[in-house]
């Protein structure tokens, strides 16, 4: 009987052989061409791939970056408040009949300048001129009549010097004289009434300004006083800005205006982003509105260009103040953190050092530096997310040169001359081989 289990132990063996001199193998190729540490390192430092990630590489984390930089100032600075106003029209005229009757004519055109006199509507003049007539019939008939009792009057105080009448006769031609005179400057009156009324009938512009859009149409009736105006006039020339201001914003305003200084006003547009002209301060309210804490002010513009309409909401700056030889940096320098206001000022040339700051007044575009910065020294625009304090910085003009983020470099800018070469790269694969 043969034994199969001694025979198939040496099959076994030789397939076991087999097996490991395979794995042998395959670990060897690998081993001769799987890429090495050092052939990935034989990019430049800080070039990037083709899908745009950072290589590493000698330097790839201590390169410079790149940073725009300006200058710290010192000059003036002006303060100013800030606050939303309402233009309002100096004077504002409701237009109506002082007499009643049809309307006849229309002599304006809406939105027209007017002066003051200027014809604006005629209503029929046709009854008033009657009245007139007829006051002026009565005025000379009662006028003739003062002329006879005035001759009567001389002629009995010739008879009564000859004892011819009675004192009694004397007295009341006097008395009817006296009588006759009231009677005709009441008359006189009514004549002066009609003149009036006539006037009337030929409605001026009281005020120079603006016309506003007619309410009435010719041929509608109107009645003297009427609840409808025929028109609105708006005093534009000069014009008003209501405005308010914190109460804790008012001693600086207040000791300026009652020292008699004229207080420039600016206003804005609707998006603050246009000056639409330029005014004083006028006047101010007497009291705290208690519920908003503010006090209102009003300001004055000529508004010669006819840019403010009344209701008009526009921006308003008062200049309250105009601080003098003071240190300024760009607002956009300045940065905040937990342990307060800083900017990263330059050391030298190549550093960046955090710089504590004291900050005042601003306006936007500058800052007020009360400490921490003098006239002369450089702090980083631009390139800020990737500094700390102390690093290795690169001063460059053009803010394409700024990385836009903490993870980018300089992938735009030109490489250096040689490198990335055809050649270079030829005797980076010699150094590595």
């Amino acid at each position: 009987m043969v034994d199969h289990s001694m025979q198939s132990s040496p099959r076994n063996s030789r397939r076991w052989l087999f097996g490991l001199f395979v794995l042998l193998v395959i670990a060897g190729l690998c081993w001769k061409f799987w890429p090495t540490g050092a052939a990935q390192n034989e990019a430049p430092a800080g070039r990037t791939s083709k899908t745009g990630m950072m290589r590493p590489g000698f330097g790839g984390s201590t390169a410079p970056i790149p940073v725009r930089v300006a200058p710290v100032v010192q000059g003036e600075f002006p303060v100013y408040y800030k606050a939303l106003g309402t233009v309002t029209a100096l004077n504002t005229i409701n237009v109506r009949s002082r007499v009643g009757g049809e309307l006849v004519k229309i002599a304006f055109e809406e939105g027209q300048m007017v002066k003051a006199g200027d014809l604006l509507a005629e209503i029929d003049p046709r009854s008033y001129q009657n009245a007139l007539l007829q006051a002026q019939g009565t005025l000379l008939q009662n006028q003739a009549q003062l002329k006879n009792a005035q001759v009567d009057l001389e002629r009995y105080r010739g008879l009564y010097e000859q004892d011819s009448i009675a004192k009694q006769t004397l007295d009341t031609a006097a008395a009817l004289v006296m009588q006759y005179q009231g009677t005709v400057k009441t008359n006189q009156g009514a004549v002066d009434d009609a003149k009036l009324n006539l006037e009337f009938t030929k409605i001026r512009a009281p005020i120079a300004g603006r016309v506003g859009l007619r309410q009435l149409d010719v041929g509608n009736l109107v009645a003297a006083n009427d609840t409808t105006a025929l028109a609105v006039i708006t005093q534009t020339q000069p014009i008003n800005v209501a405005f308010t201001l914190p109460e804790n914003s008012l001693q600086t305003v207040l000791a300026r205006y009652r020292t008699g200084n004229k207080l420039p006003v600016q206003a804005w547009d609707r998006g603050d982003v246009k000056l639409q002209a330029t005014g004083v301060l006028q006047s101010l309210d007497n009291q705290i509105d208690v519920t908003t804490g503010t006090l209102k002010f009003k300001a004055r513009f000529d508004n010669q260009d006819q840019v403010l309409f009344p209701n008009q909401f526009v921006n308003v700056r008062l200049l309250a103040d105009t601080l003098k030889n003071v240190v300024l940096a760009p607002s956009a320098a300045i940065q905040f953190g937990n342990n307060g206001t800083f900017v990263y000022a330059l050391d030298g040339d190549k550093k960046a050092k955090i710089r504590p700051l004291v900050i005042g007044d601003t306006d936007g575009e500058n800052t007020v530096i009360k400490e921490g910065l003098a006239a002369g020294d450089r702090v980083v625009l631009e390139g800020t997310d990737r500094l700390k304090d102390g690093s290795d910085i690169e001063v460059v003009n053009d803010s394409a040169d700024v990385p836009t983020s903490p993870t980018e470099h300089l992938q735009g800018k030109p490489a250096a001359k040689g490198e990335g070469s055809p050649a270079n790269a030829g005797k980076a694969q010699k150094a590595g081989a």
